[in-house]
């Protein structure tokens, strides 16, 4: 048997993958969360052979989740199921150890398929977004991601730092060379064509 958790913060979606994945013989859901923080707790109590998340969820997003898993060096495989065939998401959660990316408009059936190839340690990853990921190299740094993240949410430098535990001129610094490497006129373009890229 697979075993697998499932990580999905819209309700609809995560019960009808759940349903879904119950009628395949092999597969067993053990549990689905409906956030990032709660999917971890999952992870390390359950121990399942896969997590299955989405990428944009509360309190931890599905790549910093495969973050924590290869980090920790915990057995579990992770397969990311997201609408965002941005060619950074793919890179940075090729980067985390993530052995699955396939996007939610895909035939359901493709989701046991890359379960399975997972589980036996293959990959399964959509082959034109992964073409795609090797052709634009993501230029940020993780603390310049991080105050970006922030800046583009609307927080102010002084607020930034505070939360990051940084001084006010670090976060003027990190944010100045976030805009100069994106060739853009401020953050709040910073902010956006980092996201369109799948980079924040």
């Amino acid at each position: 048997m697979i075993r697998i958790v499932l990580a999905e913060d819209q309700a609809m979606v995560r019960g009808a993958l759940s349903a879904l994945l119950a009628l395949e013989p092999d597969i067993e859901v053990l549990g689905a969360a409906a956030d990032g923080v709660e999917a971890w707790h999952a992870v390390q109590k359950l121990k399942p052979d896969v997590l299955v998340t989405d990428i944009e969820m509360p309190n931890l997003t599905g790549l910093e989740l495969a973050q924590r898993i290869q980090r920790h060096e915990l057995a579990t495989k992770v397969i990311i199921v997201t609408t965002f065939a941005r060619p950074g998401f793919l890179r940075r959660a090729l980067d985390a150890g993530v052995l699955g990316y396939l996007l939610k408009d895909a035939p359901a059936e493709n989701l046991a398929d890359a379960l399975r190839r997972v589980h036996r340690g293959g990959r399964a990853i959509d082959p034109e977004l992964a073409l795609e990921a090797w052709s634009e190299a993501d230029p940020l740094s993780d603390r310049e991601r991080q105050v970006l993240r922030l800046a583009g949410e609307g927080r102010s430098a002084g607020e930034i730092a505070t939360e990051l535990n940084l001084s006010h001129g670090t976060v003027r610094n990190y944010l100045s060379e976030a805009i100069g490497k994106l060739g853009v006129g401020n953050r709040i373009e910073a902010f956006r064509l980092a996201r369109q890229k799948g980079w924040l």
